[in-house]
C-alpha cells in the first residue's frame, strides 16, 4: 500500500469513526463497526491507531482556530466569536471532534478530562488573555472569559448534543452574538 493510499485510508477510517462517536457515543461502537463502515479490515484501525481507544483519540483531536475571533476590537468580539461559532457548527463536513469529545465525556472519564483540557487551553485562556489586554483588569477579564465560555458550552451542550437542532444559522448567529458582546461588556 502506497503512503498516499494509507493516508487516504487512515482519513477514511478516522471520517467513519467521528460519524459513529458523535452520534453514537463512545461505548457502543466497536472498532469491527467502524472497519465495516469504512470498508476495510478491523486489523488496518489496530494497525494505524492501536485499537478503540486510539482511534476514539485521534477522532476526538480538536482544532479551533479561536485566535481568529480576537483580531480586533472589543466592541465586535461577540459578532467575530458568534460568527466562527455558527460557521463551525453549519460547516463541519464530517462530524465535528469536539461535538464527539461532548457527547462521550459523559461515559468516558478520559473524554471529561480531554473536553475540559481542550477548552481550558484553547478558548478560556486565550478569551481571557484577549480580554485583559483590551484593557479589563486581570480579575474581571478571568471571569467574563468564564461566563463567554460557560455559555457557549452551555447552548453547545443543549442545542448540539441534547437535541442536535442548531435552529436558523442566521438567527443564532445573531442571539450569540448579542449574547457574547453582553458578557464580555459586563
Amino acid at each position: 500500500m502506497s503512503l498516499r493510499n494509507a493516508a487516504a485510508t487512515r482519513q477514511r477510517i478516522l471520517e467513519h469513526a467521528q460519524r459513529q462517536f458523535a452520534k453514537h457515543g463512545y461505548a457502543a461502537i466497536t472498532v469491527k463497526g467502524v472497519a465495516d463502515a469504512a470498508g476495510v479490515s478491523p486489523n488496518l484501525i489496530t494497525r494505524y491507531f492501536g485499537g478503540k481507544e486510539g482511534l476514539f483519540l485521534a477522532a476526538t483531536e480538536v482544532e479551533i482556530p479561536v485566535s481568529d475571533s480576537f483580531d480586533g476590537d472589543r466592541s465586535a468580539l461577540g459578532a467575530r466569536l458568534a460568527a466562527s461559532i455558527v460557521q463551525r457548527w453549519f460547516g463541519a463536513p464530517v462530524e465535528d471532534p469536539l461535538l464527539v469529545l461532548q457527547r462521550a465525556s459523559g461515559e468516558r472519564p478520559a473524554a471529561a478530562e480531554a473536553l475540559a483540557a481542550f477548552l481550558d487551553s484553547n478558548s478560556l485562556e486565550p478569551l481571557h488573555r484577549y480580554l485583559r489586554d483590551s484593557g479589563l483588569d486581570d480579575a474581571d477579564a478571568r471571569n467574563r472569559a468564564a461566563a463567554i465560555d460557560a455559555f457557549v458550552l452551555g447552548v453547545s451542550t443543549r442545542r448540539r448534543v441534547l437535541r442536535a437542532e442548531l435552529g436558523d444559522p442566521a438567527e443564532l448567529e445573531s442571539w450569540l452574538s448579542v449574547t457574547i458582546q453582553r458578557l464580555a461588556d459586563g
